[in-house]
């Protein structure tokens, strides 16, 4: 029952930090195979159509945590783009105030015939995963050997469509893409992109991580820095996870995310919506927060929800990135369960 809660406060959790960034994954499913999210040797068992959030749902929980202390939303899945008329939510979410920032992170596969219509929507910006620009690496990273020109005009569209400057993501794993660090800045530099590495991490439990195939963010920094000189940029605002650094000629930027050498749980204020309704105050957590039965519930009102909300968030102590860190560097590190990140979006 919504009864136009609007009351803005600032959310803070048992350290302090605010909850600024909602993840919103719309979808479990996706049109690829990554390895270092869902394997293409395994089975999924996807979720029922009826335990699916709707957009009106999705936008009502928005709208209460906006009033929690919210200002960026990003849409997830999974591959939101398989969700069917998707712009029609980002038209939900553009109508709420004081909402700043609206994005979306795709795997692009769809980005080329979709973005013009997001960006009349009302999404602001849009990142796109990508691992290669080796068609070979491409086919084989996400598992199905699909072809990586289809992504790339993926990109030029949503450029085009003034979603921009677009996002590129590339995971770095050793053995895999590492010598694709200049490749990869040389081409988000022409584009106008900003391009962000991100340390391959222990999401979930079927990628079968190895720290051993981790390239720190010092390494990819240094070898960018040997043929195209940069500087560091600070940061904008709490909870930026990228450390930034710029061209020193002022051809762009490009960020690295340090999550196992240099962890930022200090910082974080992010909070993830799954696809059914439950909210995850870490990226690694095992166990979410079900929001959908209250939401679902005739007679709990946006007040009562805001007050769940605040509930969970307040009672968060996470910091599992440090803690791993620790146990990494002391040789006594242990995997352990956590959600799975095709549910959750990254």
């Amino acid at each position: 029952m919504s009864d136009g809660y609007t009351e803005r406060m600032q959310t803070r959790d048992a350290f302090a930090r605010p909850l600024t960034d909602l993840r919103v994954s719309v979808t479990d499913r996706c049109n690829f195979r990554c390895g270092f999210c869902m394997p293409a040797d395994r089975r999924y068992e996807f979720l029922p159509r009826s335990e699916i959030l709707s957009y009106e749902e999705i936008a009502r929980l928005v709208r209460v945590a906006v009033g929690l202390g919210v200002t960026k939303v990003r849409l997830t899945g999974g591959e939101p783009l398989l969700r069917r008329d998707l712009e029609a939510l980002i038209g939900m979410l553009r109508a709420i105030e004081p909402l700043e920032d609206l994005a979306l992170t795709t795997n692009g596969w769809l980005l080329g015939e979709r973005a013009a219509a997001l960006a009349e929507a009302g999404l602001g910006r849009v990142t796109v995963s990508l691992p290669s620009l080796d068609p070979a690496v491409f086919a084989r990273s996400n598992g199905l050997g699909l072809d990586l020109g289809r992504v790339l005009q993926g990109i030029d569209a949503a450029a085009a469509a003034g979603l921009g400057p677009v996002k590129l993501n590339t995971v770095v794993t050793r053995g895999e893409n590492e010598h694709e660090i200049l490749p990869l800045a040389r081409f988000a530099r022409e584009r106008g992109a900003v391009l962000r590495f991100i340390e391959y991490m222990d999401v979930g439990t079927v990628n079968s991580w190895d720290p051993a195939l981790v390239v720190s963010a010092r390494e990819i920094v240094e070898r960018i820095d040997a043929e195209l000189p940069l500087e560091p940029v600070a940061a904008t605002h709490r909870g930026e996870v990228a450390r930034r650094w710029r061209y020193r000629d002022g051809g762009g930027e490009i960020g690295v995310i340090p999550s196992i050498t240099e962890p930022f749980c200090g910082d974080c204020t992010r909070a993830r919506l799954s696809a059914d309704g439950r909210l995850f105050t870490c990226l690694f957590a095992a166990v979410g927060h079900d929001l959908r039965t209250p939401l679902r519930d005739p007679e709990a009102s946006d007040a009562d929800l805001a007050a769940r909300l605040e509930a969970i968030w307040s009672q968060r102590t996470d910091r599992y990135s440090e803690k791993r860190t620790t146990a990494l560097r002391a040789g006594r590190f242990r995997p352990s369960a956590k959600v799975e990140m095709f549910r959750i979006g990254g």
